[in-house]
Order: C-alpha cells, then sequence, then structure tokens
C-alpha cells in the first residue's frame, strides 16, 4: 500500500484513496452501493478500508457526506474515525455510537412530538434495581444489584419483556444472576421498569427503544430522518444485539444502503445481549449482498497469525478467516508451564523486565488473564520486579471495594482472634458474611468476581500458614499486616507501565508484547461453562487475546496454585496439539531440541548435595518461605549428579522451571563450579 502524501486533513485525489489500500480493502472502498458485508480478520485495516469507502465516495460524489451514519460500540473507536476521516480531508459525516447518534435525535424530535425536554436518563441502573428489588422483597446487597442491573440490561437489549423473561432465559440456557430464580428476576424487571416511570426517568436502552417507537410509529418522523441518511456503515456488525438491529432496521426503512463490518471469531459478548446472528445471516437477509474478506493480517508476526489461525481451525468456528501474515518473521511464540501460580507470575514480570531493558516500552506490554481476581498475583510480582504497571477494566486488587470490605472485617476480627482456632479456618468464618462460600455458584457478574476476590484472600491464608514454622503458627494479625504491606506496595502511582487486564477488557488493543497468562482447565474454558455454545465462546475469547499481539506472545500456566502443592492442573485443552509436547498430556513442556529431560541414575554428589542443601536453607530463611517452596529434594539431587554448568543445562533438570532459573541460576551453576568433583 502506498503512503499518503496530501497534507493532513486536505482532500485527498479519489486515485489517492485508492492508492492507500491493498485489494481487498480496494474493493470494500469501491463498493459504494449497498448492501456490502466486510469480514474482517483481527489485524487486517477494516477501519482503514471502511473509512476509506467513506471518502471515496464523498470525493467521487457518490453521496454528500451529511448523508452516512457510521456507527460502532465505543466512543474511542467513534472517535478514531472520526480523526481518520478528517485526515483524509472528509467533513460532515456522523462517526456515532449507536447510543449517542440515538440520544442526538430522540432529543431532536422529542420535543416536537411529546412536548418538553426529554426524560431524564439513569446514569446508573443500581438505585432503581435496587428499589425494584425492595418492592418485591427480594434481600440483596451491592454485588447482587449490580449482577441484576447486568440481567434487567440483557433483557431490554434482547428485546424480553418481563412478561417473556422465563421463557427466553430457559430457551437461552441462561442461569438467573446471584442464586435468584427467574420467576423472581422476572418481578424484579417489571418493577424496575414502574420505578423508572414513577420517577419521570428512563435508562440508556430505552433511548433506542423510544426512538426505533417514534420511528416506526410517526411516518414524518422516519420521513425526516431517512431523508437526512441515506447510506448506513455498521462496525463490529459481530456484537449487535437485537435492540440495535431493531433501530437500525428503522433507520434504514427498507432501503439496502448498508455496509456491515465484523469478525465472527471475535464474538465474546453474548452474556450481554450481543449475536453474531445478523453477521453470519447477512447473506440470507440480502441475497444481492457484496462480501468482501479482508484476510491481510498487518498487525502481529507470522509466528502469531499462524498460531491464532490453528486456534481456530482447531474448533472448527463457523465463519473463521484463515489470516494472511504481512509482517517479516518475528520470535517464536513461547510456551511456558510453571510451577505454581506464584511462580507464574514472577516470570512473567522478569521476562518483561527483560523486554523493558531490551528497548520495548512498558507501555506496549500487557498480561492478559480470564478473571479480574488474577490480576492480584501479577500486581505483587510487578511491584517486586519494580516495574511499573497499570490494571485495565478494574480497580486494582486492593483498591477494589469488596476487597477493603474484606481487610476491614478481617482487621476487626484480628483484634478477638482465638489463639487456638487456626488462622484459615479463622479467615473462613469471617468472609463468609463477605460473600465468599467454599464453591462459587455464580457463573458470571459481580457477584463472580466478588467470590473469586475473596477465594485469593482465603488462598493467601492458607499460603501464610502452610509458610509458617509448627512453634509459631501464622495468625490472623499476620495475615492483616500481609495484606497491609501488599495494598502498600501496589499503590505507588504509575503512568507508562505494563497493562494488567482481562482478555475482555482488551478487545480492541494491541500490544507489541502480550503474555497470556493462567491457560489451564478451568479458566480457559472458564470452569462453569458448560454449553457447546459457551465453550466455544472460550475458544474464540483466547483467540482474541493471541491477535492482540504485535511481535512476542508468551503463553503460560501453574501446575499447581500454591508452592509445593499437588500439580494436578492441565493446559487448555484448546491447545491441544499446539503446545509442544505430545499436544494431549497433562501439559508439561516439551524441551526444544537437544533439552530432552536428563535420565538419572541416583549417584548424586554428595558434598555439592549438602552445599545445595544449606543454600536452600539460606534462601527460605531470608524469604521467610518454606524450604521446599525452594527447590525440592530431588531436584537438588539431580543438580548434584548431573552437575549443570549452563541454564540450557539446567533446563533439563525436572523441577525448576524459567521462573527459578531467573531467580536462582547463576548462583547454582556457581555452586556446582566451585564444588570439588566426585561422588
Amino acid at each position: 500500500m502506498s503512503a499518503l502524501t496530501n497534507s493532513p486533513g486536505a482532500p485527498l485525489h479519489p486515485d489517492a484513496i485508492l492508492d492507500a489500500l491493498d485489494p481487498e480493502q480496494r474493493e470494500v472502498a469501491l463498493a459504494l452501493a449497498g448492501p456490502v458485508c466486510v469480514l474482517a480478520g483481527a489485524g487486517t485495516g477494516k477501519t482503514r478500508a471502511i473509512t476509506h469507502r467513506i471518502a471515496y465516495g464523498v470525493r467521487t460524489g457518490a453521496y454528500p457526506p451529511t448523508s452516512v451514519l457510521a456507527v460502532t460500540f465505543t466512543a474511542r473507536a467513534a472517535g478514531e474515525m472520526r480523526t481518520r476521516l478528517r485526515e483524509l480531508g472528509v467533513a460532515g459525516v456522523q462517526a456515532r455510537t449507536f447510543h449517542a447518534a440515538a440520544l442526538r435525535q430522540l432529543g431532536y424530535f422529542w420535543p416536537r412530538i411529546v412536548g418538553g425536554a426529554p426524560p431524564q436518563i439513569l446514569e446508573h441502573k443500581a438505585p432503581a434495581v435496587a428499589e425494584a428489588a425492595r418492592r418485591i422483597g427480594a434481600s440483596v446487597d451491592r454485588v447482587a444489584v449490580r449482577d441484576l442491573a447486568s440481567e434487567v440490561e440483557w433483557a431490554k437489549v434482547s428485546l424480553v419483556t418481563a412478561e417473556d423473561y422465563v421463557k427466553a432465559a430457559a430457551a437461552d440456557d441462561r442461569p438467573a444472576p446471584s442464586g435468584y430464580d427467574h420467576q423472581t428476576v422476572a418481578r424484579l424487571v417489571a418493577a424496575y421498569e414502574d420505578v423508572k416511570t414513577e420517577r419521570g426517568v428512563i435508562d440508556f436502552e430505552d433511548v433506542l427503544l423510544m426512538l426505533a417507537d417514534m420511528l416506526g410509529s410517526h411516518p414524518h418522523v422516519a420521513d425526516q430522518v431517512r431523508s437526512q441518511y441515506r447510506h448506513f456503515v455498521v462496525d463490529e456488525f459481530q456484537d449487535v444485539s437485537p435492540l440495535q438491529q431493531f433501530l437500525l432496521d428503522q433507520w434504514l426503512g427498507g432501503r439496502k444502503e448498508l455496509c456491515v463490518v465484523g469478525d465472527p471469531s471475535q464474538t465474546i459478548y453474548s452474556f450481554t445481549g450481543a449475536t453474531p446472528h445478523y453477521l453470519l445471516d447477512f447473506t440470507r437477509t440480502y441475497r444481492e449482498a457484496h462480501v468482501v474478506r479482508l484476510v491481510r493480517d498487518y498487525r502481529s508476526t507470522p509466528q502469531v497469525v499462524h498460531l491464532a489461525n490453528d486456534v481456530l481451525r482447531r474448533g472448527r468456528v463457523t465463519g473463521a478467516l484463515e489470516l494472511l501474515a504481512q509482517r517479516p518473521a518475528g520470535p517464536p511464540v513461547r510456551f511456558t508451564t510453571y510451577d505454581d501460580d506464584e511462580s507464574e507470575a514472577t516470570g512473567i514480570a522478569a521476562r518483561a523486565a527483560r523486554l523493558v531493558a531490551d528497548g520495548v516500552r512498558a507501555s506496549e506490554i500487557a498480561v492478559l488473564y480470564r478473571t479480574n481476581a488474577q490480576s492480584a498475583a501479577f500486581e505483587s510480582a510487578f511491584s517486586d520486579a519494580g516495574v511499573s504497571y497499570q490494571v485495565r477494566g478494574g480497580a486494582r486488587f486492593f483498591q477494589r471495594k469488596d476487597v477493603r470490605d474484606a481487610v476491614v472485617l478481617l482487621r476487626g476480627a484480628a483484634r478477638s482472634a482465638d489463639p487456638d482456632q487456626p488462622m484459615p479456618e479463622q479467615v473462613r468464618d469471617v468472609l463468609l458474611s463477605a460473600g465468599w462460600s467454599e464453591k462459587s455458584s455464580a457463573v458470571r457478574g459481580a457477584t463472580r468476581e466478588r467470590w473469586e476476590a475473596m477465594q485469593a484472600l482465603v488462598g493467601l491464608a492458607d499460603d501464610l500458614a502452610a509458610a509458617a514454622p509448627e512453634d509459631a503458627p501464622a495468625t490472623l494479625q499476620n495475615l492483616v499486616d500481609e495484606l497491609a504491606e501488599r495494598a502498600a506496595a501496589q499503590h505507588a502511582p504509575t503512568v507508562d507501565g505494563v497493562t494488567l487486564a482481562s482478555l475482555h477488557s482488551a478487545k480492541g488493543l494491541e500490544w507489541d508484547a502480550v503474555f497470556l497468562a493462567g491457560m489451564s482447565e478451568g479458566l480457559m474454558p472458564i470452569s462453569l461453562v458448560e454449553t457447546d455454545e459457551g465453550v466455544a465462546e472460550e475458544r474464540r475469547l483466547l483467540y482474541v487475546g493471541i491477535t492482540r499481539a504485535r511481535e512476542h506472545l508468551d503463553i503460560s500456566y501453574a501446575r499447581s496454585r500454591n508452592p509445593g502443592g499437588r500439580a494436578t492442573r492441565k493446559r487448555t485443552r484448546f491447545l491441544d496439539g499446539i503446545w509442544p509436547d505430545d499436544g494431549r498430556g497433562g501439559g508439561r513442556t516439551r524441551p526444544s531440541k537437544g533439552q530432552a529431560r536428563a535420565r538419572l541414575t541416583g549417584q548424586a554428589d554428595v558434598q555439592l548435595f549438602d552445599a545445595l542443601r544449606e543454600w536452600r536453607l539460606s534462601v527460605a530463611r531470608e524469604t521467610d518461605k518454606p524450604a521446599y517452596t525452594v527447590l525440592g529434594d530431588a531436584t537438588l539431587a539431580a543438580i548434584a549428579e548431573l552437575r549443570p554448568t549452563s541454564t540450557s543445562q539446567l533446563a533439563r533438570i525436572n523441577g525448576i522451571g524459567p521462573a527459578k532459573i531467573d531467580r536462582y541460576g547463576p548462583t547454582l551453576i556457581a555452586l556446582v563450579e566451585s564444588a570439588p568433583a566426585g561422588v
């Protein structure tokens, strides 16, 4: 593709607009008459294609700029569209989110049709939902209100009324939120609408509903809107909800001047009401549609693209596009198996620090995980490593209200703790009142996130108790002090830091280096997903994570949660046949060529073994951890037998993964080299 040579913002000659595009993007730009369906894979330049299509249409006189309405799902994406159109010298095109476009039109027509100013919009549903719950006699807390508000929103964007909710939720195999039954939720949906009516307010979904109704019931309003907007572009069409499609149909009024852009492989928000149905069925709705496939990936290296294609191919993902990498070759994708979660977090932080030292900006590095509660381990590891970070899509672990409330409860309980009751039991008793239970029954939502946060505190209590010596067991006050230290360490302000984010919140973003962490069964796919459709969406979520990486991609999981714990975890099924082992086994990484695990005879160097044990004891005392969490006896014995003199030789020994090689490798090699040979 040739570069644009005009000065920024200057009108471009139509030929210059086309010259900037690859053959498929040019096909999009030339398809000025709808209906048009652009199937655009990750990193293929879809925004470039559709903005150049609009600019080309305007510059050739195919349509006036004010006749175009481009809609997308985020203010950031809409802003990027407007910026690119300005750079192409095109002014007057409306590029907005669905809600912004609808609100603008509703605000214009409301005084003329209804009279007076439009109703005030609820910024948050929670207060009205809490009032609705009170009216139907449902006991709720802050977290339950959040989940119920999300369910009300799902019903509305899915065009499901209170009367139809029970049937619709059953048909969608949708579990009721926060432990409530479907009948209760249906009653709450009805009560919520009553509360809004009495208060004279509307919510954001009402904006779309009311505008669509106004267009459908007032022909002169519809005529005015349709005479203004005659060409529509919809980005991220795989995320359209029934409500948004209903409004789009009213805007179109049976016309076919529509260009949609989407990727069914990036459908990851079905729990919010988004559906790829309209994208996948577009050619059935519009049999004459012009379909263009964008498959040239300009974002990622061939190594990343190959992996992304492989993940979709093995899952037989409906509508998946086979991407073609356009960038030069880059480093291989790294697959790492860690002993435990702490080692994984530490290893990733160390690897990120090396990337920064090699010149990669910290802001161009991301660690992506499945659940927000996983951020705690990485926050701690990056703080310890002195690498700045920022948490995207949520507060830092210790800044979350549910965590802060739990810490307050633990601090209060520590003042009157029973010294004869084991500390982990005390923690569980306290956290029962903060939303924790032995097992979470919530599949999704705020209730699930709160349980995961509480479970992280329970796990920390268990770890602290296990690390304490028998003659000085850990107390609740020890835990409170530990939490205070961690919170203080992680509250340092950061500006240019590594991004820590959930996979869902990473959609639409990209980085030079991406770490996909916790890629084990139970997290990927998430354990509580039971349907085939749910598992398929989890696979698509992994694909989204992979395609966020431009050059460096590291994928990892830990065999156990705690140091020294049982290695019961298995890596995700989605990487069967891809992970560099037999493709089916329990998840041990097969060493690269020449790095097969060494065979042992059991004839260890006794003097070296004793020296290694003394070193391990000193490390355990310095870090205040049990000795076995440093390295196990079997690993020390293997080192004493094989006498490794390089990190590659260390890597052949079971029980010492990349994180521990980074941490202890030079010292271990020095011990081997300084010890006299002999058995």
